[in-house]
């Protein structure tokens, strides 16, 4: 046999070997391997659909929630800003102004404050003959001017109250 012969036959029992060796240990393993991505991507579809399909449906999903987050957040500190003005502490006494001549438990002191204790105490105090209603300014929980033990009172009750409702 030539040398061309030769190299002709050993490319050929070449090619027959790779033939062999793919159908016998190349191509078992690619089915498995190809089964077990089947599974893999079942699993992480749900069975729906494929798993590419599926993270698209959730990057989605996270960028929906990501603009809802925004909003709330947005309309959270527009609440967070509302609150900080708002009467949410009032403190309410009722008594007798004038205990021997008048009628009684018709005089009131109310204190209508923030959360940091500013606002206003208002005074009506009510006698037969008339009625008669001030108000003082509070600025962290302190009138700003001398108060009746009434309208101190009215103040403390409104310190006391909590974002669960008045103390008891």
């Amino acid at each position: 046999m030539t040398p061309i012969e030769l190299s002709a036959a050993a490319l050929i029992g070449a090619l027959i070997a790779l033939l062999i060796y793919h159908f016998a240990a190349v191509r078992p393993a690619l089915a498995v391997l190809h089964a077990s991505a089947e599974l893999h991507d079942g699993l992480l579809s749900g069975g729906a659909s494929g798993a590419g399909e599926r993270f698209t449906a959730l990057e989605r999903t996270g960028r929906e929630n990501g603009a809802a987050l925004a909003e709330l957040t947005r309309r959270v500190g527009g609440l967070e800003r509302l609150a900080q003005s708002d009467l949410s502490r009032v403190g309410f006494v009722r008594y007798d102004a004038f205990a021997p001549e008048g009628e009684p438990g018709f005089s009131y002191a109310l204190a209508l404050l923030n959360r940091e204790g500013d606002g206003v105490v208002l005074t009506s105090i009510y006698s037969r003959n008339d009625t008669r209603t001030f108000g003082k300014s509070v600025t962290a929980f302190k009138p700003a001017v001398e108060a009746s033990p009434e309208e101190l009172k009215a103040i403390e009750r409104a310190r006391l109250v909590s974002s669960d409702g008045p103390a008891r």
